[in-house]
């Protein structure tokens, strides 16, 4: 089983390498998408990570990652979240686990 249940296992998810994660807040532009791109962005700013923070609205390339419930994020091109809000600290704990 993958990561939260959907996309590759954790072992398999990242693979910066040293060249930095890419991260991927997909969401539709309201308020509780844009909290979490700006949490995102906090997190990976508290961690010191060498990472590419992208905020994604056009519902194609949404709906290209198989993504139902927004907000989302997709790190190095895998779902790791959807349909939440996370807080920072949620996103720290989160970016820990899969290595970034």
């Amino acid at each position: 089983m993958g990561l939260f249940g959907f996309g590759k296992k954790m072992e398999e998810c990242c693979t910066c390498e040293g060249k930095g994660c890419h991260i991927k807040v997909l969401g539709a532009g309201c308020k509780s998408c844009q909290e979490l791109h700006e949490n995102v962005k906090k997190a990976v700013a508290n961690m010191n990570l060498d990472a590419e923070v992208e905020y994604i609205t056009d519902m194609e390339k949404v709906m290209s990652y198989g993504v139902m419930s927004m907000p989302a994020i997709v790190v190095n091109e895998q779902v790791v979240s959807m349909g939440k809000v996370l807080k920072v600290a949620q996103v720290e704990e989160l970016l820990k686990k899969i290595g970034c």
